[in-house]
């Protein structure tokens, strides 16, 4: 069987678990796979989903100035081959709307990667509609070979819907993580079929099931209660609303915040929760492997995501962190936004508050902290609801059946 190229913009990294869970799923399922990365990886740390993974990686230059003499040769090389002319052609018709330095650098990428992809490379696959799939797109083209993508969050709504038109006509097929997204794009791509509904969903067997006996932390002083959240320091993780609504607690309530994560917010945020007086009850791990975050879930009573729009239009799909709580037990208290709602049902399989509402938080969060019993009915609920439906195996399935038939 020839190989899969499957195109991401980092590899590995922390925060794309669900990639690497991907990757691995079809691996065990016998599509051979070569990773390429538009970039190398800068994360501390890998998971062990990572360390599973034996597909070779193939890391193009970041930026073309990194090795002139290497992406020349490729231009070279592009410049001879048949399909260079109307390769070229849908790279001019691109920068002509987009003028700008990002897409000739997508434009160098894509020469490069056309030129090296092994010849047992019968099909591209790129995760995310923005710039990997810009680079994908013209190699493809350049090469001779067809492509489809999965489609997440950030790629979608961050993008010009002319880009992401485009991409939607030129390519074989798609599939995305949320009914929301599926929505979307179909319609942008005035179709029904041309993109699917394809759940990440999780591999389970990490994952501790919920413990049989509940928890007894109510917030008084001899019983505080654990928050935890999981997610990288910036906008769209609406992680400013929540420091504001932990300061709206009453200070006889107990409790102590841990945040796990990385992000180009993280410093702003900590003097935030200075400012506000809350440097003693939060603790800022920092980015961390998945079993220490599975470690702190173990500790915590109470998982906290109150995610937003961004004002780029940036915001979440449906978290896998969210996923991996409610696979533990854990009860979640989230944003009713974007997908999340495809994952939560609000008194049922935990609490969804309005997005950005620090008023709603704060009082979401007094009442659940008040309460061990509701927490743990909401997390049994919650745990037994995402083994039931959000199994990683179906969308695996679907995928490697897809990909079988072409390679």
């Amino acid at each position: 069987m020839s190989r899969l190229a499957v195109v991401v913009k980092g590899y590995p990294r922390l925060s794309e678990t669900f990639i690497a869970q991907e990757i691995l799923g079809l691996q065990t399922r016998g599509i051979d796979q070569l990773i390429v990365a538009l970039r190398k990886p800068y994360d501390p740390f890998i998971h062990e989903v990572h360390r599973q993974i034996t597909a070779d990686v193939l890391y193009l230059p970041e930026y073309l100035k990194d090795d002139p003499a290497r992406v020349a040769r490729a231009r070279r090389w592009a410049e001879a081959q048949p399909a260079y002319a109307a390769a070229r052609a849908l790279f001019e018709a691109d920068f002509a709307r987009e003028p700008n330095a990002g897409r000739q650098r997508r434009w160098g990428q894509a020469c490069v990667l056309a030129h090296e992809l092994p010849a047992d490379v019968t099909w591209i696959h790129t995760h995310y509609l923005h710039t990997p799939c810009t680079v994908a797109r013209y190699a493809a083209h350049l090469s001779g070979r067809q492509w489809s993508f999965s489609a997440h969050a950030k790629d979608i709504w961050t993008s010009a819907d002319w880009d992401l038109k485009v991409k939607l006509d030129d390519a074989a097929w798609g599939v995305t993580c949320t009914k929301v997204n599926v929505d979307h794009l179909n319609a942008l791509a005035g179709t029904t079929d041309k993109v699917r509904l394809v759940y990440h969903g999780l591999d389970f067997s990490p994952f501790p099931k919920p413990g049989t006996a509940p928890g007894t932390a109510d917030g008084a002083a001899d019983r505080p209660v654990r928050l935890l959240s999981v997610g990288r320091a910036v906008e769209k993780k609406g992680y400013d609303d929540l420091l504001h609504a932990l300061a709206r607690l009453p200070d006889r309530l107990h409790w102590h915040f841990d945040h796990v994560g990385g992000g180009e917010k993280a410093d702003d945020l900590k003097a935030l929760g200075e400012r506000l007086g809350l440097g003693e009850r939060i603790t800022w791990h920092g980015a961390r492997p998945r079993e220490d975050v599975i470690a702190a879930a173990k500790r915590a009573d109470l998982f906290v995501l109150t995610s937003k729009i961004a004002k780029s239009g940036d915001r979440d799909g449906l978290p896998n962190v969210l996923m991996e709580a409610q696979a533990m037990g854990l009860c979640c208290l989230a944003s009713d936004v974007s997908a999340i709602p495809e994952l939560i049902g609000n008194g049922e399989t935990g609490v969804l508050v309005p997005p950005g509402d620090r008023a709603a938080i704060a009082e979401a969060l007094e009442r659940l902290i008040r309460s061990p019993e509701t927490r743990d009915r909401l997390g049994r609920a919650a745990a037994q609801d995402v083994r039931d439906r959000f199994s990683a195996d179906p969308g695996l399935d679907f995928l490697a059946d897809r990909f079988r038939k072409i390679l």
